[in-house]
């Protein structure tokens, strides 16, 4: 059995704050050898697209197609996630680059996504991406009732205890915030 990662980062935020943006420069800036990105929703996507006949590599984009498929997704999603909390959580891990030592969770949505990293990787660190909206707007986000206001991207509003909120309005704001994030993460290496 693996040892698992020395770090786990756990990102959250709204649809159009940037997660896998930021996930994608944390894995350049610490290499794919050593930094692994992570995705909830790509178990959850394949399943689903094997289900309903429909095309994967589509619902893993920023796409129209996606948009299209959202809603019953999320619904779908709520249903296996009723039966197991831990289930797409699990599913994640087990995926390719699962023996590196920093493992980048780019879309973490409820509370016990939360709370199944913090209990089973105590070395999780929890960043929260946000937006301004009308930089999310700029971005494509336009409110979808059912998706915006369902527990896929409210569920951790609530949340008090980020180790880190990372602002995303602005480039050099978030490249400054991510330099202390990334030396936070090497320190973790050492």
């Amino acid at each position: 059995m693996m040892a698992g990662p020395r770090c786990v980062v756990l990102l959250s935020g709204k649809r159009k704050t940037g997660k896998d943006y930021v996930a994608n420069i944390l894995q350049t800036r610490f290499t794919s050898e050593v930094c692994s990105i992570m995705r909830l929703s790509a178990p959850l996507k394949s399943q689903y697209a094997k289900e309903h006949n429909l095309d994967f590599s589509r619902l893993l984009d920023a796409s129209e197609y996606k948009e299209h498929y959202r809603a019953d997704m999320i619904r779908w999603g709520e249903e296996r996630r009723n039966q197991d909390p831990a289930f797409f959580c699990q599913l994640a891990i087990q995926g390719p680059g699962a023996d590196n030592p920093v493992w980048v969770i780019s879309d973490a949505r409820r509370l016990t996504d939360l709370q199944y990293f913090r209990e089973h990787y105590p070395q999780t660190v929890t960043v929260r991406l946000e937006a301004e909206e009308a930089v999310r707007i700029e971005r494509g986000f336009v409110f979808t009732p059912g998706v915006d206001d369902a527990e896929s991207e409210c569920g951790l509003d609530g949340v008090k205890d980020w180790d880190w909120r990372l602002k995303n309005n602005h480039h050099q704001e978030l490249e400054d915030q991510l330099t202390l994030l990334l030396n936070h993460v090497q320190s973790t290496l050492s």
